[in-house]
């Protein structure tokens, strides 16, 4: 079914009523002009244009996007509108993703003025509870009625905020108003801003507890080894934490020379052991994502008990990369429980306790921690999977959806909308409001067997990502045809087999890169189902024969697959056929992954370990989804177990025996 069909799609579901209004569509009536219509609002609403929304709002009455018009054109004029106008719309769109959504950025301007009545009255009406500032509002409102101490949720949630916030900035400085909390969870909030390079966040933390010490945080920031290298003898508090931001942004900038700094005697002897240790943190984590081999040493100078989560998950990465399995459990086991509990983490912990096991009661608990995360689900459960001896197989289909439940997804108000805005070009809307639809903390939530019927809606109309991403939620059963659909698959895998490619390869990559979206555009301007980047793309086009290739051609399908497969069997050729590699040179371009390899006389690694290190996030996290797509694809495709550690295989310094490879990749 082509995507362009959904109209009909949606015509099959008969009475179809989204009370309290019906939508146009259902009603079988022509929605051109109204398409148009919702299209040049959610342009006004871009351009904040409050005259041209209430204009358009009237041709949206009955029409299945209402909503979003309605929420439009308030939301633009919230600041003006009054209690009784809000409450209006709560109650005609009751139920409704844009209720919530509105009822959100209320209580945001609530929160800011400091309307505590209204806000306690509508905070328990807010289902999504996913906005960190109005948690923090909430938490501050609490606070202010004299309720239970709320010391430890302001700042757990503060400190977890990656961007500057207004929320629980408020509450956190009303705290330290009321002398009811430390300072430290401030001078914490400014550490972990200053060594993320984000000194807004140093900046308004630091002004909670006196503003002109702002000006001496923004002359850290620009020259640290200025700020240390004055005339400063006994250290007062406040002037100790300017000192460890003051090393902290120096090992942000340069590790090795933080490193020498810390080590001077005046601040080895007036900084609490604390300080050194998450200043010792700061200049581990900073060399281990330089890949430097002093990180471990680095990290050995501090307590792992006094450092960062995020300290932590480089201590791991680091001695894992030079073998010290002791090092790694000891960075593991001082993480918080919950990071402890992540997949990636159990797995490491489980490999440190192999590597050390001196009886079988360890290693029992050892295979107990990989039993308890093996399934097909991720990278490192497919990895646990093997290290308990298994493979990587497809597991029994669900029982199939019966028509009642396939109908009630096709009658869920929200999904039909979402799905409908999608169609027409409004994509982020419709995604937003797929997911909260579908997402287990909305009123009622959804079971397993309603997500696959969901999943199912969406494969119908071939919205693939919203198909996979619900899909992949399911706890208790794995649909994994749904989760890893294979769209266009005469034209993948005839591609594929004529330049000797793996298809299971190909789209373990298309599923990460695009989720099958043919019109997908990233932030950097790469296109189509395989994401490529029109320089690349030109270069590509040259290489392989297309000499009559087109920029616009690129969100075509067959020559998007032609272009992206030829590249990446390029990359692939060049790193010596290392698929880690290859989708790594494939997100972040070839010059990377090859610096990432290390250098003559470095390690040769499991490609687990390596990846592991990438010292990007989202290279991080593709390589893995590529490779672990890759392998439930290859066990769909052929119906045989499949290995992933046998395509990670290892990964080390470029054989100088060997030529290196000619072409100049882009």
């Amino acid at each position: 079914m082509q995507f362009s069909s959904i109209l009909t799609s949606f015509a099959l579901l008969g009475a179809l009523t989204l009370s309290p209004f019906t939508p146009v569509l259902a009603q079988g009536r022509d929605n051109t002009r109204v398409d148009e219509a919702i299209l040049d609002m959610a342009q006004a609403y871009k351009q904040r244009d409050r005259k041209r929304l209430t204009a358009l709002l009237p041709q949206l009455r009955g029409y299945v996007l209402e909503p979003w018009g309605a929420y439009w054109e308030l939301s633009a004029r919230l600041d003006d509108a009054g209690p009784s106008e809000i409450q209006d719309f709560m109650n005609r769109y009751s139920g409704t993703y844009q209720e919530d959504r509105l009822r959100a950025d209320w209580l945001l301007q609530l929160g800011k003025r400091r309307d505590w009545q209204a806000f306690n009255r509508e905070y328990p009406k807010y289902r999504m509870n996913d906005d960190k500032s109005v948690r923090c509002y909430a938490l501050l409102a609490e606070h202010l009625s004299g309720g239970t101490d709320v010391n430890k949720a302001v700042y757990d949630t503060w400190l977890s905020q990656k961007d500057a916030d207004e929320g629980c900035a408020a509450a956190a400085e009303q705290l330290v108003k009321d002398h009811s909390t430390r300072k430290q969870p401030v001078w914490l909030r400014a550490r972990l801003g200053m060594e993320n390079d984000r000194l807004r966040i140093a900046t308004q933390a630091v002004g909670l507890l006196n503003d002109s010490w702002t000006k001496t945080v923004n002359a850290i920031y620009l020259n640290p080894g200025k700020y240390l290298n004055d005339k400063l003898t006994a250290l007062r508090p406040q002037t100790r934490e300017f000192v460890s931001l003051a090393l902290i942004r120096q090992a942000y900038l340069e590790p090795a020379e933080a490193a020498v700094e810390v080590e001077k005697l005046r601040w080895k002897a007036q900084l609490t052991q604390e300080e050194r240790s998450w200043i010792w943190g700061v200049i581990g984590k900073r060399a281990a994502m330089k890949q430097s081999s002093d990180a471990p040493a680095y990290f050995a100078n501090g307590q792992f008990a006094q450092m960062h989560e995020d300290h932590l998950a480089w201590a791991a990465r680091a001695n894992l990369r030079a073998g010290r399995w002791t090092q790694v459990h000891a960075a593991i086991s001082a993480m918080p429980e919950a990071m402890r509990n992540e997949p990636t983490w159990v797995y490491w912990h489980a490999r440190a306790l192999l590597a050390q096991a001196s009886n079988e009661s360890e290693r029992a608990e050892a295979l107990r921690l990989l039993e308890g995360i093996a399934s097909v689900r991720g990278f490192y459960e497919q990895l646990a999977l093997e290290e308990i001896g298994q493979r990587i197989s497809t597991p029994e289909k669900p029982a199939p959806l019966t028509p009642e439940e396939k109908e009630a997804a096709r009658q869920n108000p929200g999904l039909v909308r979402a799905l409908y805005a999608i169609r027409i070009g409004l994509r982020p809307e419709g995604v937003r409001e797929w997911n909260y639809t579908t997402n287990l903390h909305t009123r009622g939530g959804m079971n397993d067997r309603a997500l696959l019927a969901a999943a199912d809606m969406a494969c119908a109309v071939e919205v693939w990502d919203r198909c996979i991403n619900t899909s992949e939620r399911t706890k208790t059963v794995v649909d994994l045809e749904q989760r890893y659909p294979m769209p266009f698959r005469n034209a993948v895998t005839t591609r594929a087999k004529q330049i000797n490619l793996d298809p299971a390869y190909v789209y373990g990559l298309i599923r990460q890169e695009s989720r099958f979206i043919m019109d997908a555009r990233s932030h950097v301007g790469a296109s189509g189902l395989m994401q490529v980047m029109p320089a690349t793309a030109r270069w590509t086009a040259k290489k392989i024969g297309l000499t009559d290739f087109q920029a616009h051609q690129i969100t075509d399908r067959d020559t998007n697959i032609a272009i992206g497969t030829g590249y990446l069997k390029l990359v692939l050729d060049n790193f010596g056929g290392s698929m880690p590699m290859a989708a790594a040179a494939y997100n972040a371009g070839p010059n990377r992954p090859r610096t990432w390899r290390g250098q003559a006389g470095a390690p040769v690694l499991e490609a687990a370990i390596w990846a592991e290190n990438v010292p990007f996030n989202e290279t991080r996290d593709y390589v893995k989804k590529v490779l672990a797509n890759t392998t439930n694809y290859a066990a769909l495709i052929t119906g045989q177990p499949q290995s992933l550690k046998a395509r990670l295989g290892t990964v080390g310094p470029r054989d100088t025996a060997q030529p290196e490879a000619g072409l100049d990749l882009p």
